[in-house]
């Protein structure tokens, strides 16, 4: 199979993984939603974003930095090394894991009652210790099977692990009635912890039946562990400082929103209703740009150690180009449809359609900042990319500390707002930078067009058809379906796509005319 054709079957793989997943997990939100309601889903968020900094600790930059080793040493020809870069990314996954969990379990008590100021969470957190370790090092492994162009082994590992936390969830809150939202939350996340533990021992097997597969050709590589903690630290210490920004952001927004006049389960049910229902409906096609921003990280690592300027400039163009096409897309049918898709999601929540509209609207940034941050890893700029993160996080707990008190969720949106287009923008500077950026204006203005039209065309023509709009999957996916279609024929029509682009798509696939 040749580079491109590789490329592109792991980008749809990875994409198509990552849909079913997401799919999952917002039909698992749902089901969360109708059992523990919208209070039970902001506490249980509160205790992911405190368990995050522990994460972000057990992680240590390990992923990134077993991909980037690993695309290194098969860049330069010394499969050999493989092995021997492996073994040391485990090991730093192992330490830095085992350091996490043993921090959250004893510090649960004190990070539940001080930090988030509810003692329901402390169970959770001590449960959620234990996986951290293995967390860490499927992180290495999945690192791996990126860098060697080998993702359906990850993939297909990732959606059982998904079908499996699903499973011993709702078997858990079926066998044993959750009687307060303490032992609700900590069900669910025994259900995770269990899925995390068989997903790493799998991972584990599967890499030790792989780098059988690794040639034994290639010089003896030097110098490995300080090149691994060359990456892993800067990028460790940064993620340290942005995750626990992050953290601080999460546990003020219930308490900023007490300010603003609401009660506790008030606060918790309006979190829940944006971060923990609104984002992950609108984060769902985001799959697709983090699966190419991830597989671009050892095709423009190659790139660079290379010395192909040229292709560098290629690609980042082509995706920026394509992904702004696809996000303007998305962001238009979501805007046009959110009031009926969060109607259709949560039939017995009320509230959450006008928030998925109000965001769709940032889908466009969201979007492209994560291929942006994807190519500056790749480009070995996870530094700079870093730097800007903490910076963004900074402002976000600055703005939730100055803006909910006064505006309540309504401020909680604008600092959604103000500080995705602030990550992006500085992203997109720094790639600018690294490469020749070929996007034009008109590549913005036709395609909003184009959306506009066809999101108002479409209704027309299925009602005319006697199918008008509706919550409903049938009515929902005509209108998505047709106005999808209908935006793909007008950027055909006015030139944003060509015969040209249709080549490139079959070149991709070693594909002839």
């Amino acid at each position: 199979m040749n580079q491109g054709k590789t490329l592109l079957y792991n980008t749809v793989l990875l994409t198509v993984a990552s849909m079913f997943m997401r799919a999952a997990g917002v039909g698992f939100q749902v089901y969360l939603a109708g059992v523990i309601g919208a209070a039970g889903i902001g506490l249980f968020q509160l205790i992911l974003s405190a368990q995050l900094l522990a994460l972000t600790v057990a992680l240590s930059g390990v992923r990134f930095a077993t991909c980037r080793l690993v695309s290194e040493e098969l860049g330069m020809g010394n499969p050999k090394n493989v092995p021997k870069v492996m073994t040391r990314c485990i090991a730093h996954a192992l330490f830095f894991g085992t350091l996490a969990g043993t921090a959250l379990f004893f510090g649960a008590d004190q990070i539940g009652h001080r930090w988030i100021g509810d003692g329901r969470t402390v169970l959770s957190l001590r449960l959620l210790s234990i996986s951290l370790p293995v967390v860490a090092c499927t992180a290495a492994l999945t690192g791996y099977f990126v860098a060697v162009s080998r993702v359906a082994k990850s993939a297909s590992v990732q959606v059982a692990e998904h079908v499996f936390r699903i499973g011993v969830v709702v078997a858990l809150l079926t066998l044993y009635p959750p009687r307060d939202l303490e032992m609700a939350a900590a069900l669910v996340v025994i259900g995770g912890v269990s899925a995390e533990l068989l997903s790493g021992l799998i991972l584990f097997l599967l890499y030790f039946h792989d780098k059988r597969k690794l040639p034994k050709s290639g010089d003896t590589g030097t110098h490995l562990t300080r090149r691994l903690l060359r990456i892993s630290m800067p990028l460790a210490m940064s993620t340290y400082a942005r995750s626990a920004l992050n953290t601080l952001q999460h546990m003020l927004v219930p308490r900023g929103l007490r300010r603003s006049g609401a009660d506790p389960e008030e606060a918790l049910t309006s979190y829940g209703l944006v971060h923990g229902m609104a984002l992950p409906i609108i984060l769902f096609p985001s799959a697709l740009f983090y699966a190419v921003a991830e597989l671009m990280v050892p095709e423009l690592t190659a790139a660079q150690v290379a010395g192909n300027q040229a292709r560098i400039s290629h690609l980042v163009s082509k995706l920026l180009r394509v992904s702004l096409y696809v996000a303007i897309c998305l962001a238009g049918l979501f805007l046009a449809w959110g009031q009926e898709l969060g109607q259709l999601i949560y039939p017995g929540t009320h509230g959450v359609g006008p928030y998925i509209r109000l965001l769709a609207l940032l889908m466009p940034v969201m979007f492209l900042d994560a291929i942006t941050d994807g190519m500056l890893k790749g480009l070995g700029q996870q530094v700079y990319s870093m730097g800007v993160n903490i910076v963004d996080s900074f402002v976000s707990v600055i703005l939730v500390w100055i803006l909910l008190p006064i505006f309540g969720v309504g401020g909680f949106v604008f600092m959604v707002y103000f500080t995705e287009c602030f990550n992006f923008l500085f992203s997109l500077r720094r790639i600018a930078q690294m490469a020749t950026i070929r996007v034009a204006v008109a590549d913005v203005v036709k395609p909003v067009l184009s959306i506009i039209v066809a999101t108002q065309a479409a209704p027309l023509v299925l009602r005319i058809l006697g199918m008008p709009l509706s919550a409903t999957v049938p009515s929902l996916a005509l209108h998505f379906l047709l106005g999808g279609g209908m935006y793909l024929l007008l950027l055909f029509l006015l030139g944003c796509l060509t015969v040209q682009d249709a080549r490139w798509a079959k070149r991709m696939v070693g594909m002839r005319l």
